[in-house]
């Protein structure tokens, strides 16, 4: 069972930045596909942003290209999102997922493909 923890959430204006976090309880999270995720209340939860255990592979939804970067960092069990050039609508709930393996380029944003889920945290973006 691989804990997932996100910290980094809070209120920013809009233009600004934001650096999400999830840290892993295993030592295996080299083993698993990172996920980040966004859900609002009364939408699905949508794919963010994608990267491969080695890192080589990375993949962003169009909404956010060129403004985020998903990282990670093996030796700390952690993935990392920086957020630049926030907008209001990226307010959300920011989930990590973790998927053992590498998935498809289809089934990378389906939420049923990620074995294990963090809590979230709050993203906000006033305008």
């Amino acid at each position: 069972q691989v804990q997932l923890v996100e910290s980094g959430g809070g209120l920013v204006q809009a233009g600004g930045s934001l650096r999400l976090s999830c840290t892993a309880s295993e030592d295996t999270f080299s083993r698993y596909f990172m996920g980040w995720f966004r859900q609002t209340p009364g939408k699905d939860r949508e794919f963010v942003a994608g990267i491969s255990w080695s890192g080589i592979n990375i993949y962003y939804a169009d909404s956010v290209k060129g403004r985020f970067t998903i990282s990670r960092d093996n030796a700390k069990n952690t993935v990392y999102l920086q957020m630049n050039s926030l907008k209001p609508e990226d307010t959300s709930v920011y989930y990590c997922a973790a998927k053992l393996g590498l998935p498809t380029y289809s089934d990378m944003s389906d939420m049923r493909e990620y074995d294990y889920w963090g809590q979230g945290t709050q993203v906000t973006v006033s305008s």
